[in-house]
């Protein structure tokens, strides 16, 4: 496999049992290239080690006053030097391609785990665990999957220099060929503790990396309550437990490191008294002396990668495992796409496990109260969910409760194989881009890569809309003002550059640019969540008029609590405790429904669940009303709130 020729057209399926287990797979998947500095490394170390034979031979011939043994070991230079110039080089070549192709390889893997999984990968890892795995352990990961063939050239070069010297001289090969063996070993017992400590280091790590992550994500939320100092200091301490854990580990290394460097010296010593004694008794000559004195020189440069090896698994193993832990997740319901057929099914679409009909065609409006369940319910009706049984049960409740009841969903609801079908058929069915191809779902807090906007808008469409309908519906017409000032030279706005996660821009606009991007792809069903939380009512007015007339004929699911949005719908649903409890158009179910009264109006509903679980005793600026829970859950107050409570509490 040359560098050329990446990415892999199929990267094969991982074994994701362990991390060890990992990278003896990615070991294996390129043979080629580890064969390849396998030989390359046995003619640069060879090369290297039989340097002190020809000048033992040369020294030989000075003392011998031999002309021909002279011209041999000037012969056996040249070619020994060539031999290792030529080896080094292609050695070198072929460990960095062998390098990049694991860390290529690894990186494919991660990217189709992410698509895969889609939006449920970050609802079970946290999304800087994701990001650490993708930067910095895939280096450490190729790293060691590339070093273990030079020590796979070193290991075979000592072995091979030790028998020769015992052949070469029995008497002091001996020594040596005893020697270097203990001197390999001696740091066996000290790996254990150096590999714990790097575990530790790479965990920090991970932690500090995730922290820094979810802080810079929430920064501007941060910022608007005063919390970002606390964050900060929060970070601090992490950063500073990864420098004392980095430092322990390298105590340990330049202890590792100070025994190979002193062992061979003794060896070294030992060599030299013993062959001055053979060598004053006539034992052995003198240009032998040099030449086995030059050898146990030479071998320290193949021993260093026994050192590096224990390095380089020691760091790799944590990174390994942690790419496992991700390339092992695996979607909740993935048949593999049993049905056959390229054309994705339509119709009307229904959730058995609620009873959420949206008919073919219309406009259909949720509302539920809880903003967690909606979205879990919004990733189910796109054929994908978070969770098994992520249906009925796993509806109710968040936090602790929301997970014991979804860990009853993956029992009985998963049992039951109730899948969302879409005109009749089930999209467990149906495969992962074809289902992805018929709905698309549109979460809460959509992602905006950096680019221009043309590239934003560069997705897989039917070409029935185009840019410039979708963005006239998403009301964008400040956005792209505001992206042609703030982008030099950029005189058509599909010019202007996006920052990273549109960071430059508010939360409405990047709201209304994702708004866009969907429209534009328009799929037989859109499924949208919370769309409009981010905008004013007069814009929120004019986006649901603009998103009624484009979607018109298609089917269209909006998860939300907006009177303006309800009052567009053709139908809306009421969603409650993981049920379907009313269903009709919002101005009748204003009036015949307390619960759904209750959510839309902000109202406390004295006759649901005795009046206390919907609505929470919280003040509004202005000293007017109560906040209900839903509405500061769906603004990420309390997660908020919550973290820093927890951390005032462990300063």
């Amino acid at each position: 496999m040359q560098i050329q020729d990446l990415p892999y057209p199929d990267p094969g399926v991982p074994d994701a049992r362990s991390g060890p287990r990992f990278l003896w797979w990615l070991f294996r998947n390129q043979l080629d290239g580890q064969f390849k500095a396998l030989a390359w490394g046995l003619l640069h170390f060879l090369s290297v080690s039989a340097l002190p034979f020809c000048v033992g031979v040369a020294v030989q011939g000075v003392v011998d006053r031999s002309g021909s043994r002279l011209a041999l070991a000037g012969g056996l230079l040249a070619l020994c030097c060539a031999g290792s110039a030529l080896g080094d080089a292609f050695l070198h070549r072929a460990a960095v391609t062998n390098w990049i192709t694991a860390a290529a390889r690894v990186q494919q893997l991660l990217a189709r785990k992410a698509a895969h999984l889609g939006s449920a990968l970050t609802r079970r890892v946290a999304a800087g665990e994701v990001v650490a795995v993708s930067t910095g352990d895939v280096e450490k990961i190729g790293w060691f999957v590339e070093a273990l063939s030079r020590f796979t050239a070193a290991a075979v070069t000592i072995v091979v220099v030790c028998v020769g010297l015992v052949v070469y001289q029995p008497a002091l090969g001996v020594v040596v060929a005893v020697g270097l063996p203990v001197l390999a070993l001696a740091v066996l017992p000290l790996l254990p503790r150096a590999t714990r400590r790097a575990d530790v280091q790479r965990e920090k790590a991970g932690r500090a990396t995730e922290l820094a992550s979810d802080t810079v994500a929430g920064l501007r939320v941060l910022r608007g309550i005063g919390g970002e100092e606390l964050f900060l200091d929060r970070y601090r301490a992490a950063s500073q437990e990864v420098r004392h854990a980095a430092v322990r580990s390298a105590r340990m290394w330049s202890l590792i490191s100070a025994i190979q460097v002193l062992l061979p010296g003794l060896l070294l010593i030992t060599v030299v008294w013993y062959g001055v004694h053979l060598a004053g008794a006539g034992r052995i000559g003198v240009g032998e002396l040099v030449a086995v004195y030059s050898s146990v020189m030479i071998l320290t440069y193949p021993l260093r990668h026994f050192e590096e090896i224990a390095m380089a698994y020691s760091f790799s193993r944590p990174s390994a495992r942690r790419a496992a832990k991700v390339l092992s997740l695996e979607r909740a319901t993935d048949t593999g796409g049993t049905l056959t057929g390229t054309e994705p099914p339509s119709g009307d679409l229904y959730d058995p496990a609620t009873g959420l009909l949206a008919p073919a065609g219309r406009l259909t409006a949720v509302v539920c109260g809880d903003p967690d369940a909606a979205g879990r319910l919004a990733e189910r009706l796109g054929g994908h969910p978070s969770e098994k049984g992520s249906g009925k049960d796993s509806e109710k409740g968040s936090g602790k409760d929301s997970e014991k009841d979804s860990e009853k969903g993956s029992g009985k609801d998963s049992e039951k194989g109730e899948s969302v079908l879409l005109g009749g058929v089930p999209l467990d069915e149906v495969p992962l881009d074809t289902a992805r191809t018929a709905v698309l779902v549109q979460d809460k807090d959509p992602v905006l890569l950096s680019g221009t906007l043309r590239d934003l808008l560069d997705v897989p469409r039917s070409g029935a809309v185009g840019a410039e309908p979708a963005l006239a519906a998403a009301q964008c017409e400040d956005v792209l003002a505001a992206l042609v000032q703030g982008s030099l030279g950029a005189a058509d706005p599909m010019d202007a550059r996006i920052t990273e996660r549109g960071r430059s821009l508010s939360g409405g606009q990047r709201q209304r640019l994702a708004l866009a991007r969907s429209l534009v792809t328009d799929p037989e069903v859109l499924v949208l969540d919370e769309p409009t939380s981010a905008v004013d009512s007069h814009t929120e007015a004019r986006i649901a008029q603009g998103v009624r007339e484009l979607r018109a004929g298609r089917t269209t699911v909006v998860f939300t609590s907006s009177p303006l949005l309800l009052d567009r719908a053709d139908r809306v649903v009421l969603v409650h405790e993981g049920q379907v409890v009313a269903v009709g158009v919002h101005r009748e179910l204003l009036h015949s429904e307390p619960r759904y009264r209750a959510v839309v109006t902000r109202e406390p509903d004295e006759d649901r669940d005795g009046g206390q679980d919907g609505v929470r005793q919280s003040p509004v600026p202005g000293g007017r009303g109560r906040l209900p829970a839903a509405a500061r859950a769906a603004s990420g107050l309390d997660d908020v709130m919550k973290e820093l409570e927890e951390i005032e509490e462990s300063a």
